[in-house]
């Protein structure tokens, strides 16, 4: 595996086989961190380099996955360049669970190649995540929580076809209901 490749998993998965309560809370020290560690990997990764890690088989791909969908929203947050590699990420993410590579990693790297379909505005991917996470949870226990994410993602999409708290940082104009439902606790994820 090439090196970069796996000080992205080595950095994002430390301590092996546990949760970091970093990934799923804003921390402008860790977006930093990531910014100084692997920026340039970041943008070679979101116009549609690096596919090279690829090679490597599953990790390499999650490392890239990783760079496209996880470390964006991190070092862009709040900004439209947060979502710019979201499409490649699907893509990626798509090619692994089609030739069931996906199944070759732990879980908790399983659970970050379901977070692009979780990611993604359209009622297939939203359907996809559910049911990969569904799986997820029917093979390890402990997932519920992500599963949970997942359904509601889902539901936003089904409601409105896209997800409202994106709107102001993409430039989109809200309608009356997505305002309605922005003002709600949690419309935030």
């Amino acid at each position: 595996m090439h090196a970069d490749a796996a000080a992205v998993l080595d950095f994002w998965f430390t301590p092996p086989g546990a949760a970091r309560a970093e990934w799923f809370r804003k921390d402008a020290q860790f977006d930093a961190q990531i910014l100084a560690r692997f920026g340039a990997p970041i943008a070679q990764a979101v116009p549609g380099g690096l596919r090279e890690w690829d090679a490597a088989g599953a990790p390499g791909t999650l490392a890239r996955i990783l760079l496209l969908d996880q470390f964006t929203r991190n070092v862009y947050r709040d900004t439209p360049a947060a979502f710019s590699g979201d499409a490649p990420a699907l893509q990626a993410a798509l090619a692994l669970v089609a030739g069931g590579a996906d199944l070759t990693l732990p879980p908790w790297q399983r659970a970050f190649v379901y977070l692009p379909f979780e990611h993604a505005e359209d009622a297939a991917s939203q359907r996809q995540a559910v049911a990969l996470f569904t799986r997820l949870c029917e093979a390890a226990p402990g997932f519920e929580g992500m599963l949970d994410f997942a359904r509601r993602h889902h539901d936003v999409i089904a409601r409105f076809g896209r997800f409202p708290h994106r709107n102001g940082i993409l430039g989109r104009a809200s309608t009356a209901a997505e305002l309605a439902y922005l003002g709600e606790p949690g419309s935030g994820f």
